[in-house]
């Protein structure tokens, strides 16, 4: 079990570094994977009285960023025009945002060694196929350190029909910053952000919020 010092200590030695350094995603991996642990274990007992659990449940959810449920960070408030990037798929064709105006988007920030993100992905791949007459556009962007092929094998492995692209520096500071995956970005047919979710969402939960794009 991480200890609430041991944690905080590797989060402050990590905010202190370059924003673009390589421990910024060892914090988000540290960041996810303990909370993700910790609502599982109160998910099969809600009533343990476990002094670590209970230091361990304060110090994961002590900042605004890692608050559970939906949240709405600095720099991804609602309304706001969701900023423009362009990516390389991982089928190797380009996704540009612009290219599709009109239609509602999520964005869905995740990586291949993320628990929530896994569970995540069946949920998203059925709204895909349901509301794709509708237009709606469901991009996974992976921010794994592996290679693309890697990553590109992963997802197959998932069998997923939604498009997926890596993640680089540059698109996770114009929609940062981004502390814990999955990250969800809800995005209108203005191409409006009106939605930032941290942390897995059910299937039913994320249908609501779908259904708000249209």
């Amino acid at each position: 079990m991480v200890s609430y010092a041991a944690m905080r200590a590797v989060r402050v030695n990590c905010m202190q570094r370059p924003r673009r350094a390589l421990a910024s995603r060892h914090l988000m991996r540290l960041e996810s994977f303990t909370r993700w642990k910790v609502a599982s274990s109160l998910d099969r007992n809600p009533n343990v009285r476990n002094p670590t659990l209970a230091i361990l449940t304060a110090a994961v959810f002590a900042s605004p960023a890692l608050a559970p449920g939906p949240l709405h960070a600095a720099g991804a408030d609602p309304d706001r025009a969701a900023p423009a990037f362009a990516v390389r798929g991982l089928d190797g064709r380009p996704f540009r945002l612009a290219d599709h105006r009109g239609q509602p988007i999520v964005l869905d920030f995740w990586a291949t060694w993320c628990g929530p993100c896994r569970a995540e992905m069946p949920h998203l791949d059925a709204l895909q196929k349901r509301y794709a007459r509708e237009g709606l556009v469901i991009l996974g962007l992976s921010v794994d350190e592996r290679a693309v092929l890697d990553v590109r094998r992963f997802a197959d492995s998932l069998g997923v029909a939604f498009r997926m692209a890596m993640a680089d520096e540059k698109l996770l500071d114009r929609y940062g910053p981004i502390r814990q995956i999955p990250t969800t970005f809800f995005i209108n047919r203005r191409g409006e952000i009106v939605r930032r979710t941290v942390g897995y969402l059910d299937a039913q939960t994320l249908e609501s919020y779908v259904k708000e794009l249209f």
